[in-house]
């Protein structure tokens, strides 16, 4: 019998005995149960984790910039005094 064939089989047989199994019933279960629990987590994907990460660095970007500009308008308004 050719190799790939028999291997080809094998899966097969396999794959329609895992169907018809509890265990593909248990997978199924699980993952329900899996999705439900992450659901209620109210987690976030990655995609939206890097966007807030982004608009974060921004934010930190302008109030450097700001505190610093405050900084020199302190030492201009210092020394006119």
């Amino acid at each position: 019998m050719d190799q790939p064939r028999f291997l080809n089989d094998l899966n097969a047989k396999v794959s329609e005995l895992l169907a018809a199994s509890p265990a593909k019933d248990l997978e199924k279960n699980v993952r329900v149960m899996m999705t439900s629990f992450f659901s209620r987590l109210d987690l976030v994907t990655r995609d939206e984790f890097d966007v807030q990460a982004k608009v974060l660095a921004r934010t930190r970007e302008k109030l450097e910039a700001l505190e610093a500009r405050l900084a020199d308008m302190e030492k201009q308004a210092s020394g006119s005094k």
